[in-house]
């Protein structure tokens, strides 16, 4: 029987409530048609991963609650030069959302955003002026899930959990509420679906856990144009990736964030229902 190389998919704890099962499992299909051997680790305390032909992080959800923790586990994984996909220079950019000003330096259209490091009223109005808008949404840097993230509508103050805390500010983009927000699916550098994701109503997170739904969508070449650029700013071609975009009052599309650490690749959606995906990481485990 030819050789099976091993990939450890790491996944949240116990303790992490929301439902990844679901999508472990199409991912894993996909890995296991490729030819992979597939197990899981607990990202948190993951044991000896020296045995792993290929070590993923796809289902390190939570990472930002606990993000001293994450570090930690990154610096590990290249101190001990453990094959990582994506790369761990990849990983660890990607894990502050800092950088979408490098993004926005290289001439990639992203959506506004000012950077505070200890939030209070007075910068989150300097924000609102600097960007030309009342309603704004903050966010943490390191964030995940729309955890801590909120809507602010004009003349209301900092919301308390962000107090003092680093935060970014952004307009609230008018495309989210009537358009959606756009995700687009990269696999070894090629495209391979793209979906839109529409909140709830009164809301403005697309997340499934607040009633965000998803479907199908057939990503335009101006998005396809946009997604490639932003993907080529990375400090190395991430083998997976998901970027997701959102239009402002014009219908011109800007960066929301990539996603290139654990996202969901929504792979039920694509046309091949995931074999490029597992094609693309199975190509990195037998180099």
């Amino acid at each position: 029987m030819p050789y099976q190389p091993r990939v450890a998919i790491l996944v949240p704890g116990a303790e992490y409530y929301e439902k990844w099962q679901p999508a472990f499992a199409r991912k894993a299909l996909a890995l296991a048609g490729a030819g992979l051997a597939v197990e899981q680790r607990v990202w948190g305390d993951p044991g000896d991963l020296k045995g792993f032909d290929l070590i993923l992080p796809l289902f390190a959800w939570g990472y930002q609650r606990d993000v001293p923790r994450w570090y930690a586990l990154l610096d590990r994984l290249e101190a001990e030069e453990l094959p990582v996909v994506n790369p761990v220079a990849v990983l660890r950019w990607n894990s502050d959302k800092a950088y979408l000003s490098q993004l926005a330096a290289k001439g990639v259209a992203v959506v506004p955003t000012v950077e505070i490091a200890a939030l209070d009223d007075a910068g989150l109005a300097d924000a609102r002026a600097r960007l030309g808008a009342d309603e704004v949404v903050i966010k943490p840097a390191i964030s995940g899930g729309a955890d801590g993230t909120h809507r602010v509508a004009a003349g209301v103050g900092v919301p308390p959990d962000a107090v003092g805390q680093r935060r970014l500010v952004q307009p609230l983009m008018p495309g989210i509420l009537t358009e959606g927000e756009y995700s687009l699916f990269f696999f070894d550098g090629q495209f391979s679906h793209a979906i839109v994701k529409r909140p709830a109503a009164g809301d403005f997170r697309v997340q499934e856990q607040f009633g965000g739904r998803e479907t199908a969508w057939d990503a335009s070449a101006e998005a396809q144009a946009l997604a490639a650029a932003a993907l080529a700013a990375a400090p190395a071609p991430p083998v997976y990736a998901r970027v997701d975009m959102v239009g402002d009052a014009a219908g011109v599309l800007h960066i929301m964030e990539l996603e290139l650490i654990e996202p969901s690749l929504f792979l039920h959606f694509a046309e091949d229902k995931g074999a490029a995906f597992g094609k693309a990481v199975a190509g990195v485990a037998v180099r």
